[in-house]
């Protein structure tokens, strides 16, 4: 059974197509992420294939090994889409449930919840990723889900790491006054600056109606006390401006630069924009410039029960970052003091993945999410083309609903994920390849991190849909028993991320 493979291209080639790039064309990151939810959602609709005449030889695609777009799969085979490592969405859904309500379905993203769990992916034993390619087969006759897994190496011990500029933009409108926002917000950065090594730097900037740098860009070496009173002394006032804050953020960012460091702006905020600027591309018009030369990246920390879960999701994404959401003093733990500080640096920059289909074993076959994220297929090696930036750490799951012919055998897809050494900008790729053979009888009977992935899609799938009454998954159960099978699964990999999945979707049944 073939599950994991990759292949390097040779660098001549990966300089020959980067070189002939195609016209581009552009994310379609302003796509409305709150659109009428239908089969369209998933991956932009069911793609139908009919099997090509054969041609000589093998009519595989085989990834990064082409030399040119000549010969390349026929439109339809291809599905392409930037990395995305969010997990803000299935966050934000815990706490609407917690609260006594559904969340929105315009808030759930299918790609987030399925993102938010740990995966037992090999790890590459340098910058880059592997690829694995696995599925199982649904209650639903012909079709599975396949998981395409890409993990970036293991994260350095933190005296490894490079340093840090951290660039804190923190929102004190009137509406961060409710308890577990500021608050919750100063003291995970009180905690995390006591955590941040002295050669660590880092910068406060506040905003409300207007924006103020409060504390220029300050080494934590023997000044970690100033910096604490920076951050004790914010109170929340007046209204949001939110691209005011973006705005002043990025400028203090640049005048305190460090070669070497890793520069990153860090967002706190309930994203409840509603003065000056508010919509995200005016936004990111604005720092478009020290964005692209400087490379600074965003991360979005989301907070409150009211929060603009679209405008934060899409500043992130534009910002070549990624967003999260914290809730609770364990989450803003959880973010603050282990995941930001252990994850500092980049590994890949502009990442993309894209999975070729063989026409002769799959029939049609729709991507579960990354609805913002999708990407031309012939923009895939045009490296001008924005992607995903991943640290080391991570992993990144897509997963595909996926029909196969009737009694097919063979080859079903290979996976290339491509992306930008972050220092040199060099391209490179990897690929994986699934056959039928690779396929599990069961989603519920699969390896348990195949199952959390698949469960997890599940239930991202029914808040979609409330009713079921337009389920884009095949085999998808009910909430209840939905419910069920998370609970024995949670007894089973006795993970407590798990446990909380189950307990979600109860909760979810009940308000159901």
């Amino acid at each position: 059974m073939k599950r994991h493979g990759t292949r390097r291209p040779a660098g001549v080639l990966l300089a020959l197509t980067a070189a002939c790039g195609l016209l581009l064309t552009g994310c379609s990151g302003d796509e409305d992420s709150g659109a009428q939810r239908s089969d369209a959602s998933y991956g932009g609709g069911s793609h139908d294939m009919q099997p090509p005449p054969a041609p000589e030889g093998s009519n595989r695609y085989e990834g990064g090994e082409q030399e040119s777009r000549e010969g390349a799969p026929e439109p339809g085979r291809l599905s392409t889409f930037a990395l995305d490592v969010d997990t803000a969405s299935y966050g934000y859904a815990r706490r609407t449930l917690d609260e006594g309500r559904l969340p929105d379905p315009s808030t759930v993203r299918p790609e987030e919840f399925v993102n938010s769990f740990r995966q037992d992916y090999p790890r590459p034993d340098g910058d880059g990723f592997t690829v694995t390619v696995d599925g199982a087969r649904t209650d639903e006759e012909d079709w599975s889900l396949v998981r395409v897994g890409l993990a970036t190496r293991t994260a350095e011990a933190d005296g490894e790491r490079p340093p840090a500029a951290l660039t804190f933009v923190i929102d004190i409108s009137g509406s961060m006054g409710e308890p577990g926002r500021l608050d919750l917000a100063q003291e995970a950065l009180g905690t995390m600056t006591g955590q941040l090594r002295d050669d660590d730097s880092v910068a406060l900037v506040t905003f409300s109606d207007e924006a103020e740098t409060v504390l220029p860009m300050t080494r934590l070496d023997g000044n970690r006390g100033e910096i604490h009173d920076a951050i004790d002394g914010l109170e929340p006032t007046d209204s949001t401006n939110l691209g005011a804050g973006v705005g002043t953020g990025y400028e203090t960012a640049v005048e305190g630069l460090r070669k070497g460091a890793t520069n990153r702006v860090v967002l706190v905020s309930d994203a409840l924009a509603n003065t000056g600027e508010t919509e995200a591309d005016a936004i990111l018009e604005r720092i478009a410039k020290s964005r692209r030369e400087h490379g600074i990246t965003l991360f979005g920390v989301g907070v409150g029960s009211d929060y603009g879960d679209a405008l934060m999701e899409q500043l992130a994404d534009r910002g070549d970052g990624h967003t999260v959401y914290v809730s609770d003093e364990e989450d803003a733990r959880e973010v603050f003091c282990k995941e930001l500080p252990r994850n500092i640096e980049l590994t890949a920059r502009d990442a993309k993945a894209q999975v070729a289909f063989d026409p002769e074993t799959i029939a049609e076959f729709r991507l579960v999410g990354y609805d913002n994220r999708r990407v031309a297929d012939e923009d895939f090696r045009d490296d001008r083309v924005d992607g995903g930036e991943v640290g080391p750490g991570h992993t990144v799951t897509a997963l595909y609903a996926v029909r196969t012919r009737a009694g097919a055998e063979g080859h079903l897809a290979t996976a290339t994920v491509r992306w930008l050494d972050p220092d040199s900008r060099a391209p490179h790729e990897e690929t994986g390849d699934l056959e039928t053979d690779g396929l599990e009888e069961s989603v519920w009977r699969a390896r348990p991190r195949l199952t959390v992935t698949a469960t997890a899609a599940y239930f991202a799938d029914a808040l979609r849909s409330p009713g079921h009454r337009d389920s884009a998954l095949p085999g998808a159960p009910g909430l209840g028993e939905l419910s069920e099978r998370a609970g024995s699964l949670a007894a089973r990999t006795e993970d407590a991320d798990v446990r909380e999945l189950a307990e979600a979707i109860r909760t979810a049944d009940r308000l159901d």
